[in-house]
This record gives structure tokens, sequence and C-alpha cells, in this order.
């Protein structure tokens, strides 16, 4: 069964140790490696632009130098394919290749700028998440403290996003701007690393208003391997399954996508520890679920999302 992993930080590793083979079968460094991925079945991996806090002043360039990275040590290799629309889409799910997305978290250095944006997505990024934790130019993320939605300037960044084609990632937004998205945003959006707040009460869960409401728009939601998102003490799959049947509980079983967060997180739940082990996860979630959900939950939803979402070449 095929897996489709909605965000990972293999590249901000990559950026601060360049020494570090994507394609080495022994590169331990890494959760989400080619060996890695090909032994956990995932035909697809989001490969997440996240610039280190350490960088307090975030540059356009800094956003180049992770492409460039991406080019370099994860597009090198003809046995990857870089999915930009909807006919990459179809290559990698019909033949041999690997398939890798570019995104970003946190637009920061973006500025409000159209050109960069564009930018971004000529060189391939697909979709971007507004915020990291905290507040920039557009947006409030969810620790920081005001508790903002978007500005003014950030409501026209939604736009020029929907224009574009570049998708939006409402993972890390406070929750006055998730609902300024909902109401800015003419096109679904998703939550690629993010569980439910009534199963652990961490804030950077989603509660079952915004549940609902990415369930209505037919967005999606990607529940997240973060062990401190998952349960409080002692993470474990079956953790994650509670969060799985909570959202399809609300409906939500065809808009139900996972995202690891592997390569950004320094505890990982046992038998969950890198992008190798997500068959572990599936032979769970069919011991649990019907074999048609769980290929949605899988790879399908996200499949039927970047159908409709990408552009056609």
């Amino acid at each position: 069964m095929y897996v489709i992993d909605g965000h990972c930080d293999a590249l901000l590793k990559m950026v601060e140790n360049p020494a570090i083979d994507f394609f080495d079968p022994q590169a331990s460094a890494l959760d989400v490696s080619y060996a890695k991925m090909a032994q956990g079945g995932v035909k697809l991996q989001f490969f997440a632009i996240y610039l280190s806090e350490r960088i307090t002043q975030p540059q356009f360039d800094h956003y180049l130098e992770y492409i460039n990275i991406f080019y370099q040590k994860v597009m090198r290799d003809p046995r990857m394919r870089q999915v930009k629309n909807r006919t990459d889409l179809e290559a990698v799910l019909t033949g041999n290749q690997t398939g890798a997305m570019l995104t970003l978290e946190g637009a920061d250095a973006l500025q409000g700028n159209p050109l960069y944006l564009r930018t971004l997505y000529h060189l391939g990024v697909r979709m971007i998440g507004t915020t990291w934790n905290y507040a920039n130019w557009a947006a409030d993320g969810v620790l920081e403290p005001r508790q903002g939605g978007f500005t003014r300037r950030g409501k026209t960044f939604i736009k020029d996003c929907n224009d574009l084609g570049m998708l939006l990632d409402a993972s890390h937004l406070s929750e006055p701007a998730f609902w300024d998205l909902t109401a800015a945003s003419a096109k679904p959006f998703v939550a690629t690393h993010s569980n439910a707040r009534a199963v652990c009460g961490h804030p950077r869960n989603l509660n079952d208003g915004q549940i609902r409401e990415i369930i209505r728009r037919d967005g999606r939601i990607g529940v997240t391997f973060v062990p401190w998102f998952v349960q409080q003490g002692q993470a474990s799959i079956d953790g994650v399954l509670l969060h799985v049947e909570h959202i399809c509980s609300l409906g939500g079983g065809s808009q139900l996508v996972f995202g690891s967060d592997f390569d950004g997180i320094d505890q990982w739940i046992p038998g969950l520890e890198h992008a190798g082990k997500i068959r572990c996860l599936t032979e769970a979630l069919l011991r649990r679920f019907p074999e048609e959900l769980v290929r949605g939950f899988m790879y399908r939803n996200w499949v039927t999302f970047l159908h409709r979402h990408l552009p056609i070449h």
C-alpha cells in the first residue's frame, strides 16, 4: 500500500549538515531518506523549507539555499521525480519513480512581495504554511501571545496564493488566523501536520470546529506523529489511532491524511521512528478500519486533493 506523507523537515538537516547523503542506505541522520521511504512504501514525500529559529532575520536567499539543496541532494537521482502538477503526480503513481514536492513552512522572508511568491512557484514550491509558531508580517502563529489573525497584507497574500495556484497550509496558525484564512481563501486548504485537540490538548492541535470547517471545505487534515501532539506521557501508535477515530467521528474519513513531521522532531513514537516504520501504522490501521478507508488515509485522500488543485501541466 502506497503512502503519501505531507510534511517532513529533512531539508533542514541537509542544509545544516551538507555531508548527509539522502541516497546513502545507512543515512542514520535522516528520518526520511530514499531507503527508508522505499522500506515504508512512501510514494510521495512533501519536503518543507523550514528556517531554523537561529536565523533571526530570514532572507529570501535562505529559501533559495534550501531549494538548491533539494535539487542537489534529493532530485539528483533519476529514481526521484518532483511533483509540480497533475502530470507529475500521475507519472509517480503509475511508474517506478518516487515523488517529492517542495513546500514552505513560514513565509517570513516573502515580506508580502508577489515577485518572491511567484519565484517560489516557478522553482517548484506548491504549498505554503504562512507562519511557524509565532508572528510575522502576514499573520500570528499558534504560540504568539497576542493571538491575532491575518494582517491586511496577509489577506492579500491569501488571494495571491489562490490566484497563483499555491496551496495553503493552516498548521501553526493561531485560531483567529485560521478563521481569517477560512474567510479570505476562495479555495480549500490543508493542515499538513496537526492532530485533534479533543484527544490531546496541545495548542498546535485543531479543535473540533476547525476540523469540521476543513471537512466542510473538503480540505485535508494531516495526522502527525509528533509524540506530544499525540498523547501526554508515552505516545503510541494506538494513540495515533485515537486521533484518526476522532476525526472520522466528525465525518472526516475522506479528508484525513498523514503528515509525519519526521526530521523535525527529536523524540519518536515507539514503532514509528522513521519513514521505514510507517508500515507498522498501516498494519495497525488495517486491524481497526476497512482496507478501502485505510487506502484513503495513506494516499488516496491526498491524491484526490492534489488532482483537484494542482495545475494540469
